[in-house]
């Protein structure tokens, strides 16, 4: 069989269509051993190569030799059973990976955001178990300051003149910090400060507002509110605690198919060097 040629499989009554030179990603394995016709268990009915295994793990495994990526969804849990329709299939470097669950769980991403209403300023403080997410969420977010007309909270609207956009502050990679509102500088000039929340178009002076859209942004991000408590009273500092399950980075395998070689050794090596 060409390596171009299609092939169909009914694996436990579950129909797959797929090309000979994806089943031969692993010459050694029971898939490609399948196709070369070197293995009698599976058999050829009616065109389609009938396999008595769970059809819903299987379309995991065609995922699999399709990538060459390891990438479950955030409920998955039957990692010993893939593990073992695996090694059925002899693909090893597969199997390898499966028996490392910790690599491929999703992990629980925390988010804490904390917020100080003091006068007619709000300070805000966002905390961060995966400084990915924070970094993604200080490219939304963007501070203006300009001289503000009127007086206050009551006042939104900015002056004439331009306002000019303001660095956030980033103690580290795992937290961020900004406030908004207004003060009074030298000079009893009123300086206000705006923010902005992508892909939220608005410049937003009041902090509770501002609160409301930050929590809104990332409840859409798939976070959820899991507690809300007072940090510290005499300052008024609000901790809002939001979570999420974060999908695991897809694993790969690299196959480094040379002449003579059957490219499983190099996948297992490549394996290791792949498993963070």
């Amino acid at each position: 069989m060409s390596s171009g040629e299609l092939v169909v499989l009914s694996v436990g009554g579950v129909r797959f269509v797929t090309r000979a030179s994806t089943l031969q990603q692993f010459p050694e394995s029971r898939l490609a051993r399948m196709v070369s016709d070197d293995d009698r268990e599976f058999r050829l009915v009616d065109g389609e190569f009938f396999v008595d295994r769970d059809g819903t793990l299987f379309s995991y495994i065609m995922d699999f030799l399709r990538t060459l990526q390891v990438s479950l969804p955030t409920d998955f849990s039957d990692y010993q059973r893939l593990q073992r329709e695996a090694e059925f299939y002899g693909l090893y470097p597969l199997a390898d990976l499966l028996s490392q669950e910790h690599l491929l769980k999703p992990r629980l991403e925390i988010l804490e955001v904390r917020f100080s209403l003091q006068e007619m300023r709000a300070f805000f403080r966002i905390f961060g178990s995966c400084s990915a997410t924070i970094e993604a969420l200080a490219e939304q977010i963007t501070l203006f300051t300009g001289q503000q007309a009127g007086q206050g909270w009551n006042s939104p609207f900015p002056s004439q003149k331009p306002l000019i956009p303001l660095p956030l502050e980033r103690p580290s990679h795992h937290d961020v910090v900004f406030l908004c509102g207004t003060e009074y500088s030298a000079g009893d000039q009123l300086v206000a400060r705006y923010v902005s929340i992508k892909p939220d178009t608005r410049k937003l002076i009041n902090g509770t507002n501002v609160l409301g859209l930050l929590l809104d942004t990332l409840l859409r991000d798939g976070f959820r509110l899991v507690s809300t408590r007072t940090v510290a009273s005499e300052e008024k500092v609000e901790c809002y605690t939001l979570e999420r399950m974060k999908r695991a980075a897809g694993l790969a395998i690299m196959v480094n198919q040379t002449p003579g070689s059957s490219g499983v050794p190099q996948a297992r090596r490549s394996q290791v060097g792949k498993g963070k």
